[in-house]
């Protein structure tokens, strides 16, 4: 058995992986590689995927959902132009992602006042305690960082709009989507597989953009009067991401999820703290429960541990090569039983050097 602590794509449930073979073959007579996007069967999939998101975040009356091409990178732009007004929004800058939104907000014309940042400790923390002016068209924030391992565990407070980038987190707990105007996140971390983005906007922002340039590929007001229709859908992560919420749903949905969680991120931080040949990189107020990033104590440790954790078949370990050391990711599917593997090698490991 592998163990997959891979960043991204996230693992799946195994019986989505199932089904959706079953659909690669036989979808209704056609593949679902070869069905048309306009064919009856893939409506039923677009319109069932939408209330499912509907139901497991229990999104309220007027918001509408719409899925794109493009990931969360595309998204960094679609946020901007969709929500500028008077053309002057407020950045919380937490690590990379965030970076990027940042400076495709300012590409895209929009006057970006960076709040706060966490760069000065390698965006080892969460920002707190900062001034939010009032004159904002709205305050865009990344909800976890998955390369420096942070994630907020309460969302700042805004009287204006926000904006969430929820790419590596959405579906891992309980969120109240009325505070937010906009969230946007790419499928690839909790929903599905890459090539599709989700987006949940509040119907009040649509069509109010004072943006110049408005690509009607990127307008949400369109993409939605369109069913996310507008062009050709990705339809095969779609279909599969129907199948895993479907499967969230059958298991008890978000409520379950976030416990089980919960126990993952608890049981494998409690190692990193009092094994002395591992440190954690993160505040830890500010820890993800998504991607928990540590190093080694001793580097020069660094070959014989590695050989242990790949012996026992865990794949994905390694950090990102601007923070180094490792990074468990702990998307939804991944069982508790496989944080306690390894745990267990990092026990193991400690105790074979006395």
């Amino acid at each position: 058995m592998t163990y997959n602590f891979g960043a991204g794509p996230c693992i799946l449930p195994q019986n989505v992986f199932q089904e959706a073979s079953k659909a690669v073959l036989d979808f209704n007579g056609l593949s679902i590689l070869e069905v048309s996007h306009r064919h009856k069967d893939f409506v039923a999939v677009m319109d069932e995927t939408i209330e499912l998101v509907k139901k497991v975040l229990n999104v309220p009356d007027g918001y509408s959902i719409a899925f794109l091409q493009g990931g969360a990178t595309l998204g960094f732009s679609i946020a901007a132009l969709n929500m500028m007004r008077s053309g002057k929004a407020g950045y919380i800058n937490t690590g990379t992602w965030a970076s990027g939104a940042i400076k495709e907000a300012g590409k895209v014309g929009m006057n970006v006042n960076t709040l706060a940042s966490s760069e000065d400790k390698n965006f080892g923390y969460i920002p707190k305690d900062f001034a939010v002016p009032s004159d904002l068209d709205y305050l865009h924030f990344t909800s976890n960082n998955t390369i420096y391992g942070t994630q907020y565990q309460k969302f700042p407070k805004y009287s204006g709009s926000i904006v969430c980038d929820m790419s590596s987190d959405i579906f891992s707990r309980k969120i109240n989507v009325a505070d937010f105007d906009l969230i946007y996140a790419g499928a690839q971390k909790n929903l599905g597989p890459a090539g599709v983005a989700l987006y949940i906007v509040k119907d009040d922002v649509l069509s109010q953009s004072t943006s110049k340039f408005m690509p009607t590929y990127m307008d949400l007001a369109a993409q939605i009067a369109k069913g996310s229709m507008l062009n050709t859908p990705p339809v095969f992560s779609i279909y599969v991401s129907m199948l895993n919420l479907r499967d969230a749903i059958a298991n008890g949905g978000v409520a379950v999820i976030e416990k089980e969680n919960n126990a993952k991120a608890e049981l494998l931080y409690k190692e990193i703290d009092t094994n002395p040949l591992f440190t954690a990189t993160v505040n830890k107020d500010d820890r993800s429960k998504m991607n928990a990033t540590f190093l080694l104590s001793d580097e020069s440790l660094k070959d014989e541990f590695d050989k242990m954790w790949n012996d026992a078949n865990i794949v994905g370990l390694k950090g990102h090569r601007s923070v180094g050391g490792y990074r468990a990711s702990m998307y939804n599917a991944l069982p508790l039983s496989s944080v306690k593997v390894l745990v267990d090698v990092m026990n193991e490991f400690t105790r074979s050097k006395g």
